[in-house]
């Protein structure tokens, strides 16, 4: 972790001992403390891959459960369809753009994470929270970029994806895939048997931490490594679904949502306790069976497209957000941090520069004259910035796409090839039109101008390799001395 900049930090602290507020003084039985949180993050799981999303073949009752019991958000996106850009995003509420972490790093990556951006777990930190991340962490398998340097108490997992090994059927000349706990190896060489036990592992290390911090605040992060190719799944769940290997994988992910919401009732701990479950990025459709679904949306991971990046979302507090409620305004993984520090009392982010997500807990009340804090959200590939959305309209700009085309997709966990499509600029009616079928650009003419003026500010700000803007306000990544 990183050493915090002592004036920052003792203001914070100096604030936590002093403030009478009932945030800063209750202890962790206190309903009234900072909620404890578990944030549950898939791999290439698609927008229809959850029951109460429209999944077919396989059931999802415990995901189905927190719709019920919390909230589901229907336009919430990643913030880009790829792995550690995603992953990013999500740790440090930033574009990825904006932190220089682009792409999926390979094993040996010579960038990260840096050490002076922020995470939910550092910033969580200067609140007294216990912090853990179990699964698939892919900021860079360094020593420097692995969890323990960037607020993580406890790490087990795999540094990258799990087809970055040897065993993959398309793989080449990737190294033998490590597990490690904190910054050790313990397993040097995975084996396809130690990839069944995954989904376990990461949960009952989850269960663990909860019950041993059980009496102060906590976050834990479960990055699950599946549904990402190639699957694997424990012999209690192989061969239980009706859509084969992908909804088996799947209905042991929801298996491991339901022993953690157990392990809460258990403890006492489920009305003082927030559970967000959301994905990484689309389906990677050229993987055909061993693949998901992006229901009624274009495309899938790889894209801008929302089958790319509009993600199922849903977060359960007891007591605090209204029982099955529907948020239908656009919200964001780079939202979690700044939403998350206000959950914890935490009035001014001690982030000294700047971030993109903003607090989205006016949603989560179930206010509906609540909306999105976003005026536009922008959506990157790579350094390009090829779309903008700003309430019900998404208007993309010239740019290639990698696409199916309407062929099948592979079997058996080799993909199909995808051919590159175009399209030219082209604005959509999200809320009349979901699957970006129908480009009404020429019937408003004012809305693409609007949207045209806020993309120039954002290439100003974060870049935009088609333009050749670099972004007066990009970071630099991590780097291996």
């Amino acid at each position: 972790m990183k050493t915090f900049q002592p004036a920052v930090a003792a203001a914070i602290f100096a604030a936590a001992l002093h403030s009478t507020s009932p945030a800063a003084t209750a202890t962790a039985a206190d309903p009234a403390g900072p909620p404890n949180v578990v944030l549950i993050f898939t791999d290439d799981q698609g927008y229809g891959d959850v029951g109460v999303y429209g999944a077919e073949g396989f059931e999802t009752p415990n995901l189905d459960r927190m719709a019920a019991e919390g909230m589901r958000f229907t336009d919430f996106y990643a913030a880009q369809a790829v792995c550690s850009a995603s992953r990013a995003a999500l740790l440090t509420g930033c574009y990825p753009n904006r932190i220089g972490i682009l792409g999926a790093l390979g094993p040996g990556a010579k960038t990260g994470i840096a050490d002076d951006e922020w995470t939910i777990a550092e910033v969580l930190k200067t609140r007294g929270y216990a912090t853990a991340a179990y699964g698939k962490w892919h900021l860079g398998d360094h020593p420097q970029f692995l969890p323990p340097r960037h607020g993580f108490d406890d790490y087990f997992g795999l540094p990258y994806s799990n087809d970055m090994w040897p065993h993959h059927p398309t793989a080449r000349h990737f190294p033998d895939l490590p597990l490690i706990e904190d910054d050790e190896v313990i397993i040097p060489k995975i084996e396809p048997a130690d990839q069944e036990r995954l989904t376990t592992w990461y949960t009952q290390r989850a269960v663990k931490f909860i019950e041993d911090h059980r009496d102060q605040p906590f976050f834990v992060y479960v990055a699950h490594s599946m549904p990402h190719v190639p699957l694997y799944v424990s012999e209690k769940f192989r061969g239980k679904s009706q859509q084969g290997q992908y909804g088996d994988v799947i209905m042991e992910i929801d298996w491991s949502v339901g022993e953690i919401l157990a392990a809460l009732d258990r403890l006492g701990l489920d009305q003082r306790t927030l559970v967000v479950f959301t994905c990484d990025n689309g389906p990677w459709l050229s993987y055909g069976d061993h693949a998901g679904s992006a229901g009624p949306l274009r495309e899938g991971k790889g894209t801008t497209w929302d089958g790319g990046q509009r993600e199922p979302c849903l977060m359960r507090w007891p007591g605090k957000i209204p029982a099955g409620s529907v948020c239908r305004e656009v919200a964001a993984t780079i939202d979690i941090l700044p939403t998350l520090a206000h959950l914890a009392g935490i009035e001014e982010l001690p982030v000294p520069h700047a971030i993109d997500g903003r607090n989205i807990a006016p949603l989560l009340s179930g206010d509906s004259a609540a909306r999105s804090p976003h005026e536009a959200y922008y959506f990157y590939w790579g350094r390009e910035l090829q779309g903008i959305r700003s309430g019900r309209w998404k208007l993309h700009f010239p740019h290639a796409y990698r696409s199916l085309d309407g062929q099948p997709g592979g079997t058996g966990g080799r993909p199909a090839p995808y051919v590159e499509r175009r399209t030219e600029l082209a604005l959509f009616d999200l809320e009349a039109d979901p699957g970006e079928t129908t480009n009404v650009a020429a019937q408003h003419p004012k809305v693409v101008d609007r949207l045209q003026q806020l993309a120039g500010a954002a290439r100003q700000d974060l870049g935009d390799s088609a333009t050749g803007h670099r972004g007066d306000g990009v970071r630099p990544p991590g780097r291996v001395d």
